[in-house]
């Protein structure tokens, strides 16, 4: 496992920092070359122990990239773009899963439950490849008196992967022979509340804590992190038929210390993105390694047309969050394409219904896969390309 745990770090972090010369995002060289070149269908340099444990080490990944949007997460300024952030959280996924649910069965013989697993496993978009590049146009002035356009697609793309997570939650139970009954439904909004509430309690408690205890912003951290595994671990031991999101109770940990304890946010916040630098390599190196190169052969164009398909629906659904709004057409545009990239999510999720043993596993994770390698370089490229065109420059 040592040898492993050397090759997946020197190997992942050199083709990342290759891909990031060549400007590409250097999550795609972390993927396909670290992962798929060291995986088992490969070379094989991989020990058995630490492939046993990749779902596990992608959740822990997912957990600290759940806590660094939450500690980052203005609200104040979701507030004050009002409706169409609201709609931005949840509108365009669900359009994007209903367009997949349309497309896939058709196309690649799934159920429509299955479809239903690999719509919610596509319809995150990319904190990974869209944070920075907004950020970027926040300091330049790009796009932010025309409604906030970067401020709108940070706090919808927050909120829309934990959305997402939610929903692929709630079908892969269903999946499993869980209750299919209106209760599964009623348990959507129902976890969401249920996990807000339990995140910002959680959140503000540790806040009043950390003001009376004064211990290192590391101890703060391993704290914070060891309450959200077992946030994760309570979840999955439930077996009532309305739970909580450990998941969302997580990100809003990180909301209910900013707002208490906004100056202890910020630093755990930059310690948080410093443990991110060994998380991002575990993560897109280990679902690499998952990949069966030769099905992605096999289904290639098929899945290429399902997840070209489903951005169009994406897009569309970003369309009508921003109806009533003052922005121009170029600035709608610029909307539709920044929400398009994928990576970080399917990362972290797409190998799970091939772990829980569900048929449609390969499936899901190597379209997973390919919307990543077409959608985070094409998505990055558009994003850098057009903004200087479509959007305006503040003075």
């Amino acid at each position: 496992m040592l040898l492993s745990i050397a090759l997946i770090l020197l190997v992942g972090m050199s083709m990342g920092w290759i891909c990031k010369k060549i400007k590409l995002p250097s999550l795609l060289g972390m993927m396909i070359t670290g992962g798929m070149i060291l995986g088992p269908y490969v070379l094989n340099l991989l020990d058995e122990s630490i492939l046993g444990i990749s779902a596990e080490l992608r959740k822990i990944a997912l957990i600290i990239i759940l806590t660094r949007a939450g500690l980052g997460l203005d609200l104040s300024g979701l507030k004050k773009i009002g409706r169409p952030a609201v709609m931005m959280c949840f509108v365009p996924a669900t359009f994007e899963i209903v367009g997949i649910v349309l497309l896939a069965p058709k196309l690649m013989g799934l159920s429509i439950l299955e479809a239903a697993i690999m719509g919610a496993v596509l319809a995150a978009v990319s904190p990974a490849v869209v944070v920075p590049r907004m950020v970027k146009l926040m300091e330049e002035g790009y796009g932010v008196k025309q409604g906030g356009i970067p401020q709108l697609i940070l706090a919808g793309a927050s909120v829309d992967d934990v959305y997402v997570i939610v929903l692929f939650s709630t079908f892969t139970g269903m999946m499993q022979g869980q209750s299919t009954s209106i209760l599964s439904f009623i348990n959507i909004p129902v976890s969401i509340f249920l996990g807000i509430g339990i995140g910002l309690l959680i959140g503000t408690c540790l806040a009043y804590y950390f003001k009376k205890m004064h211990i290192r912003d590391t101890s703060k951290v391993l704290i914070i992190l060891s309450i959200s595994l077992l946030l994760v671990v309570m979840e999955d031991s439930l077996n009532t038929a309305i739970t909580f999101s450990a998941l969302i109770a997580i990100m809003f940990i990180g909301i209910g210390l900013q707002k208490k304890r906004e100056v202890v946010a910020k630093r755990i916040s930059v310690k948080y993105g410093k443990l991110w630098v060994a998380a991002e390599v575990f993560l897109f190196v280990l679902v690499g390694a998952t990949v069966n190169v030769g099905y992605l052969g096999k289904i290639g164009v098929k899945a290429i047309v399902v997840i070209v398909g489903a951005l169009v629906f994406r897009m569309l659904g970003v369309s009508v969050c921003l109806l009533g709004t003052s922005l121009k057409k170029t600035e709608r545009l610029f909307a539709m394409i920044a929400y398009t990239p994928k990576a970080t999510v399917q990362a972290a999720i797409g190998g799970i219904p091939l772990a829980m043993g569900f048929a449609c596993g390969d499936t899901v994770l190597t379209v997973a896969v390919l919307a990543i390698v077409l959608t985070a370089p094409l998505g990055a490229f558009a994003i850098d390309f057009s903004y200087k065109k479509l959007l305006k420059k503040s003075k």
